[in-house]
Parts: structure tokens; sequence; C-alpha cells
């Protein structure tokens, strides 16, 4: 797994490094030298990580959900807003986004409160007994929930309802209840369609209208190519020139004429795919399958049900993280603004990812050191 990590701070550095030299920063390397100084807080912050036992986290569970909360509600009163989202907190020249952070706080939670009711991983509840699981689970998810889709940030909102997901599909709440739940879901979707054709006004309070024009530039981006549509549709024909084995490092035309907006940050997908080609995006994503398998692996293989549930939830994380971003790239999702996990620049989002990889590794090492002990005795 660490060597499956270390590829990716690779590509990452390559990738920020090539993508990020058009700014005009005075310094070429400016977000090189800034990612690499992430890499390194995260790298201690794994080794610190380390160092205990990841069932002190059950006590800390419910404090930091509340610390989360309430760092979310200073960002209402007193977040720096860019882009016209109100997402960060100044300290100094550093800007922290609480809102990543607080997915791992939910994580957490979420795995004491499944591990607490469960039996077993997939053991299935009868449809009465999956009701208090799925009560505390989605009330604990939605009050975040509502909190950062207000910022408004879609894509870590929907973060939140994927950790949610993979943490009540794997507790093993009933079919039936799964299925009452894609009903419902599907319901919201349906009935948000119906009022955005016959009730516009009432549509336009729950849909932001810069996320209704990432809807439209999304469906149809070669028809607002000049607007809505345009990051995508310079994404695309990045990729597409890339073709088989891409450009170069540095010789990409789109990424090097600084076409497509937030490359470095969330469209270093598109940067990989001109100038590394097909072959460079499937590497990539062969070595983030691998990442996931093993952490698959780490998951069954944990002796204590909140160790499983607490990989299960940074599977979870980390694979919707990578399919929304990689799939808004090429145009397959809506565009949400997601980081692309250990590739793209950015500090709170690099270090939550860190910081649940290091919580994985010590699952694993505390598992081994179980069935050593175990082997002793």
């Amino acid at each position: 797994m660490m060597f499956s990590f270390i590829l990716l701070v690779i590509f990452s550095l390559v990738a920020v490094y090539s993508g990020s030299g058009q700014y005009e920063s005075g310094d070429p390397y400016y977000y090189l030298k800034r990612q690499l100084i992430w890499f390194a807080i995260g790298s201690l912050l794994i080794a610190a990580i380390m160092f205990f036992d990841y069932d002190i986290l059950e006590h800390l569970a419910w404090p930091m959900y509340i610390a989360g909360l309430l760092l979310i509600i200073l960002v209402h009163l007193f977040g720096v807003t860019r882009n016209g989202s109100q997402r960060w907190l100044q300290f100094g020249s550093i800007l922290i986004q609480p809102s990543e952070f607080m997915k791992i706080f939910l994580l957490v939670l979420l795995a004491v409160l499944v591990s607490k009711h469960s039996s077993g991983v997939f053991k299935s509840y009868s449809f009465q007994q999956s009701i208090p699981v799925v009560l505390k689970v989605g009330i604990v998810s939605l009050l975040p929930f509502m909190f950062i889709l207000q910022q408004p940030d879609l894509g870590t909102a929907l973060v939140v309802l994927a950790i949610m997901a993979t943490i009540i599909v794997i507790s093993g709440v009933s079919f039936k209840m799964i299925g009452l739940l894609a009903i419902l879901g599907s319901f919201l979707l349906g009935l948000l369609i119906f009022l955005h054709q016959y009730y516009f006004d009432l549509f336009s309070k729950v849909i932001k209208p810069h996320q209704l024009e990432r809807i439209y530039g999304w469906l149809s981006p070669h028809e607002y190519a000049s607007s809505y549509g345009y990051q995508l549709t310079q994404a695309l024909s990045g990729i597409g020139s890339g073709q088989l084995t891409g450009a170069g490092l540095n010789q990409g035309i789109q990424t090097q004429s600084g076409r497509i907006p937030e490359v470095h940050t969330d469209f270093i997908f598109s940067v990989i795919g001109e100038e590394f080609g097909f072959f460079g995006s499937a590497l990539l994503l062969s070595i983030y399958f691998i990442l996931i398998y093993r952490m698959v692996i780490i998951a069954i293989e944990s002796h204590s049900l909140f160790g499983t549930y607490l990989v299960g939830g940074v599977i979870g994380l980390l694979a919707f993280q990578i399919f929304q971003n990689v799939g808004m790239t090429i145009g397959l999702m809506p565009i949400t603004g997601l980081a692309l996990p250990f590739i793209s620049y950015g500090g709170s989002a690099l270090l939550t990812n860190m910081i649940a990889l290091g919580i994985v590794m010590n699952v694993k090492f505390r598992t081994r050191k179980y069935m050593f002990e175990a082997d002793e005795s």
C-alpha cells in the first residue's frame, strides 16, 4: 500500500509542476514547493497516527464531530469567500477548509455507531432492525451535509453522502431498506427535475445559479463552449490530444497555455491525460485500484468491527472522490470542484486524505500485532 502511495506522490508532484507553471507567481516551482510541504506535513501526521491504537478514536468520535460542526458554523460567520463559496477560515496566510476534516470526523463517528449495533460485516438485519441504524447514521450525516451544502460546496456534501451510503451498505441493513432508500433518492431527483420544468422559482431556491450553470455545461458542453461548458470542453480537448502516449512533460498545449481553469487542482487529471496520454492515465487508475484493493483486504482482515468500518468508510471516501473527479474531467459527471485524491494541489484536501490513509495503516498495523500476540499465546 505504501508503494502505491509513493507512486501517487510522484504523479502528483510531476502533474502539479507541469500544470501550475503557467501561473504568474514569479516562481515556476511555487506550487510544487508548497505541495512538497503539504506532503511533508501529511507524512508527519501519518507517522503520528501510527503511534496510538485506533481504538482511542471511539472515545474521541463525538468531541471531534461536535468540533467539526462548530468549525463549519464559524465558516458561515467569519469564513473567507472565494469564487462565490464561503468555505475557508483564514489563519494568517493559511486557509483551512473545515468541511474537509469534517469528512474524517463523520467517518469515525459513523464507524462507532454502526459497530455498536452490528454483529458482523454484511450480516443482515431485518427491516425493523435496520430502522434505528439508518436513522442514527442519517441524522448524524445530514447535519454536516446541510451546513456544507449552504456554503455552497456540493462536491464535499456529496462525499458526505457517499460515506454515509458506504457505511449503511456494509453495516448489513436489509436489502428492503437499501431498496427503499434508493427509491427515496430517485424520487428526490425526479422532484428536482419536475421543479426545474414547472416551478423554476422554487427550484432556484434549492439549486444555486452556479450549480445549475455547471449542469448545463455538463449536459451540453459544446453548446455552452464559451461560457458554462468552457472548462470541460478545454479539458476534453487536452485529453483527446494526448492520445496513447501523451504530448510529454510540459508539452501539452491546453495545459501550458492556461486554457483550462484550475488545471493544477480540480482538473489535474486533464494534465495527466494530455501530457502522458492513455497509458499514463491508465497507470494512474491502476495504482488507485491497487490501493483500494489493499484497503479492502485490510478491512476484511481487521480483528475488530470498528476497524473494519473505519477502513470501509475510507474506501467510500476515496473511491467516490476518484470516480467523481475523473468522471467530471471526461464529461461523465457534472463538475463539482472535488480534488483528485493525493494528486491535486491543495492543503486541506491532501491532509484529509493522508489522515485517512494513516488510519487505514494503523488498522493494518494493529491487526498484524493482534495476530502476532494471538500466535504467541
